[in-house]
């Protein structure tokens, strides 16, 4: 036994030594592991933050409950946005809410407009989302909310309009109008010459869900001016239950009573929107892969290269009687070394990193917080490092020891 510690202490004496006398390489092959890291985390970290992110999003909705008439497409027509596949949604929303557990149930449509700041001008598509009011599911940051939607009265259309509309953000950059301003919708290049509305608020709350710009109207207004008041068609019919509620027991009842539609959880109407995204899923969860693979890879080499770099130097401590066993206790501990202090280098690099990350996703799609990292993503990212790295040089290592000493000067 003491013959083993004397042999380990003088294996990382001499690795110690060597890293000291090659600083220059020791800092590049430190970066090098860091870099793969960094990479590894990042990655790993767009791919939680996405998924978060979209949970997020339907809990910050506060709805229990989501009623949907089959799958919940996702359409590329005009802007984008969901499919309105539920008919006649405002008598169901009735029934709905008529139940003691049910505090609110309201349709929720998506549909493609046109909008122009001056009648006269080029029009552009955007989605449009229609609900039936404001409240706490639609955010603004600028401006106020919808008065309401007075247009559709006692089971008519015919109540007064209220010609409000919100928009986000961009749309407002777009069409360089600010709140108070006028702009021009509707569903048809006439109708929409001929609907002024006026901007009461910015809200950028169906931008992030979307990922495109939109503009948020009463449902009865974008029913009316898309022509769409005799089948009322919606994309969700969402339902917030009373404090007391089981939100279980209302489903399965709902279920019960409405077979022809699908009755969703905020879990499962996520899960429902993410499964007709599998194709953008799986390239997420194959770059994810990729990341892991190529992070495995580039340490890997690095460190291959690191003891390659010395094979004269170990070929000379060979031809002077060093032995094969101590030869690789001084390798593995330049990988350890290395892997620890690239390990390090890449933990401590991350969280700026995503800062940065994040600022440019704000910038580009609107979502704050899409890159987020937690203590298992940067466990992950150090032990590749010093996994990968010790196994690298161990493995370069006994390579060494299986060649000549002869060969390697």
């Amino acid at each position: 036994m003491r013959q083993w510690i004397a042999r380990l202490r003088a294996g990382l004496v001499v690795s110690g030594a060597q890293l000291r006398h090659h600083r220059l390489r020791l800092g590049l092959a430190v970066v090098g592991v860091a870099l793969a890291v960094l990479a590894v985390t990042l990655l790993a970290g767009a791919g939680v933050g996405v998924l978060e992110t979209g949970t997020h999003q339907f809990e910050s909705a506060d709805r229990d409950l989501w009623v949907v008439s089959g799958e919940t497409r996702l359409t590329t027509a005009g802007g984008g946005g969901f499919e309105n596949s539920l008919y006649d949604s405002r008598s169901v929303a009735t029934e709905i809410e008529a139940r003691e557990e049910v505090r609110h149930a309201a349709p929720l449509a998506f549909d493609t407009v046109y909008v122009a700041s001056n009648p006269n001008e080029t029009f552009q598509t955007v989605v449009a989302t229609g609900v039936p009011g404001g409240g706490p599911a639609v955010t603004v940051t600028e401006g106020e909310q919808f008065s309401g939607d007075p247009h559709y009265a006692n089971g008519t259309y015919e109540g007064e309009r209220t010609n409000e509309v919100l928009i986000d953000a961009e749309t407002a950059r777009q069409l360089e109008v600010d709140v108070g301003d006028t702009i021009y919708v509707g569903g048809s290049l006439a109708t929409a010459r001929n609907t002024p509305v006026t901007v009461v608020g910015i809200s950028p709350t169906f931008e992030r869900m979307l990922g495109v710009p939109t503009v948020t109207l009463p449902l009865s207004e974008l029913h009316a001016v898309t022509g769409e008041t005799a089948f009322e068609p919606a994309t969700f019919i969402t339902i917030t239950l009373e404090d007391d509620a089981d939100v279980e027991a209302v489903k399965r009842d709902l279920e019960q009573t409405y077979p022809e539609y699908e009755i969703n959880t905020n879990q499962e109407q996520l899960e429902a929107v993410l499964q007709e995204q599998v194709l953008v899923l799986a390239a997420g969860a194959t770059l994810v892969g990729l990341a892991i693979v190529a992070g495995i890879a580039l340490t890997l080499t690095l460190l291959s290269l690191v003891v390659y770099q010395q094979r004269q130097s170990f070929a000379a401590l060979r031809a002077v009687g060093l032995p094969s066993s101590l030869l690789l206790i001084v390798v593995a501990g330049q990988g350890v070394a290395v892997g620890v202090l690239g390990g390090l280098l890449g933990v401590v690099v991350t969280p700026p990193a995503v800062s940065l990350l994040n600022r440019l996703a704000g910038v580009v799609v609107g979502f704050d917080g899409l890159v987020r990292t937690d203590p298992a993503i940067y466990a992950g990212g150090f032990t590749i490092a010093v996994g990968i790295g010790t196994v690298a040089a161990v493995i370069a290592g006994w390579r060494l020891s299986r060649t000549s000493a002869l060969e390697g000067l």
